[in-house]
Formats: structure tokens, C-alpha cells, sequence
């Protein structure tokens, strides 16, 4: 199939699907890509939290901060469905540096992340990706603005009002009532961008190569395998990743290595038209769509 072909019918799949999204697929030997609209920007949710772990490793790299250092970290004590690790503490707990970062990262724990945005605020972890020259994502807060949204000050079973809000309350410059879904004030990127991250780490960069090594190890780590892993996981390949979720919002990211030595980066974000918060047959389009690419690629 021509690659014009496939990605009018990907296109055609994706909205019947109820999801828009932004795709790239990029073999990271030969630099050969196909996307859909991959410099359309989002907001990123818990996708942030790997430059926070470029950030916070190359801090250690410099010295500047201890990878055993104990920090005593508050309870999130969230009952809701949905958070993980610390989040879901109901008492004070001390955590090391480096241990911060496998919950923050491998199972996307977002009061460790918060833990380590302290240490390492937004602004830094900025100004940390644009001297290593990793352009295209920008971080404007940490994690626990995130907890404040509509669906957060509703009763579950009114949950599908917030992804209504979510959906038809955006402007046609991406603007959002709701702050976090707004490009403007959330933490966003674009699929390029963060392919350009997962190329940096990946493969040899400005970025220090033990730090590119720990961050492979904790995205290879991560436990939240419902929605690209599926289509990507076997006896033949390794899947490393993250994902992010917010609302309507379902990103993943991360590559996928072959065991004859091929591998491709992979990015999926995407924001759903329906109003439901569960949504596994959403999840499982997003896979179906990376693998067809990479599939063209592979191929090619």
C-alpha cells in the first residue's frame, strides 16, 4: 500500500474512532519518519515526566544533587481511581533521590514527581533541556496542578460532563477554559519533539550516556501496558515508554527495539470525542495506528 493511501485510511480510522491524534514513527538508524500532523502541539500530563528525569539525573551528574538523598515525602492520599505509588500513601514516607524517580517514571507516580519538581522546579527543568538542545517541549509546572480539574470536583458517575466540557470547550487556536488542556499554559509538546527526545536517548547526543542508559531503564520499567505495548511487546522486541493521561487526553511514547537490531521510535497523543472516561477501545486504536506505520516503515 502506497504511503499515501495508508495514512488517508488511518486518518478515515481515527475519526470514526472518535479520537484525533498526532503520530510519528521514526526508524532511529536511518532517520526515515511518517506521522500524522506530528507538529500538531498538546498538553503532555505525565508525559512530562521524563525530561523531569533528564533534568533531575543530570543535576546528579554535576553534583549538584545526591542520588541517595532521603526526602520525606507527604501522603497524596487519593482514594480515586486512576493514581499510583505515593499518591496513594496515607502516611509520611522517606524516599531516596533515585528511588523518586523509578515510581515518578515507571509507574508514573505523580507525588514522587511532585517530590522531585521541588528539588528541580519547572523553569529548571527547562532551562536544563535547552542547554542539552531538546526543543519542542515546554515545562510550566509540576504535576499537582493537574489534580484541579473538572472531572477531580465531580462524583464518578457525572465524570462524563467534565469530558464534555473537555471536548467541545476548546478554541480553534487550542485555547481551553480548563487551564491544563490549554497550549498556552500547560505543559505541552508535539510527537516530533518528543521522537527528537526518544532520538536523543536512544542514540549518541548532548545528553550524558549514563543518564540516557537510566532513563532507558526506567521507561523499559514502566507498568502501564494497556496501550501501545500491546501492539508492540513480544519474544522478538523490547518496549520502553511512558504514557500521559488527562481528560480526554491519552499520549504514549517510547520505542520499540527488534531483535534483529532495528529500532523505532514511536509517538502517539491524542484526544478523544467521546464524553466516556473509560475508553479501552480508544486505547487500543492508538496501538493500531503506531503499529500500521511502523509496519509501512518496516517494510519499506
Amino acid at each position: 500500500m502506497s504511503e499515501d493511501r495508508l495514512l488517508r485510511e488511518l486518518r478515515a480510522t481515527l475519526r470514526d474512532g472518535g479520537l484525533r491524534g498526532s503520530f510519528l514513527v521514526r526508524d532511529l538508524a536511518t532517520g526515515d519518519e511518517l506521522g500524522i500532523d506530528p507538529d500538531l502541539e498538546f498538553p503532555i500530563a505525565s508525559l512530562v515526566k521524563i525530561p523531569l528525569a533528564i533534568a533531575t539525573l543530570e543535576r546528579v551528574r554535576r553534583g549538584e544533587l545526591d542520588p541517595a538523598r532521603q526526602i520525606e515525602v507527604a501522603p497524596g492520599r487519593v482514594a480515586a481511581p486512576g493514581p499510583t505509588g505515593l499518591s496513594r500513601f496515607r502516611h509520611p514516607a522517606r524516599m531516596a533521590v533515585d528511588d523518586l524517580l523509578y515510581l515518578g517514571v515507571s509507574i508514573s507516580d505523580s507525588t514522587s514527581a511532585d517530590a522531585l519538581f521541588a528539588l528541580t522546579p519547572p523553569a529548571e527543568v527547562a532551562r536544563i533541556l535547552d542547554e542539552l538542545g531538546l526543543d519542542g517541549v515546554f515545562v510550566r509546572h509540576p504535576m499537582g496542578d493537574l489534580e484541579d480539574t473538572p472531572v477531580d470536583r465531580l462524583h464518578p458517575a457525572d465524570a462524563h460532563l467534565a469530558h464534555s466540557l473537555a471536548i467541545g470547550a476548546s478554541t480553534s487556536g487550542r485555547g481551553h477554559p480548563v487551564w491544563q488542556l490549554d497550549i498556552a499554559r500547560a505543559n505541552t509538546g508535539t510527537a516530533r519533539a518528543f521522537t527528537e527526545l526518544l532520538q536523543a536517548l536512544w542514540t549518541p547526543s548532548a545528553i550524558d550516556p549514563g543518564i540516557a542508559t537510566r532513563v532507558r531503564e526506567l521507561m523499559g520499567a514502566n507498568l502501564l501496558r494497556q496501550r501501545l505495548a500491546p501492539d508492540f511487546s513480544s519474544d522478538a522486541t523490547v518496549w520502553s515508554s511512558k504514557t500521559g493521561t488527562l481528560l480526554n487526553l491519552r499520549h504514549e511514547t517510547g520505542v520499540v527495539e527488534h531483535a534483529d537490531g532495528q529500532a523505532f521510535a514511536v509517538t502517539a497523543l491524542t484526544e478523544s470525542q467521546v464524553p466516556a472516561g473509560r475508553q479501552p477501545e480508544a486505547e487500543a486504536l492508538m496501538g493500531q495506528v503506531a503499529r500500521a506505520l511502523r509496519d509501512q516503515l518496516r517494510q519499506g
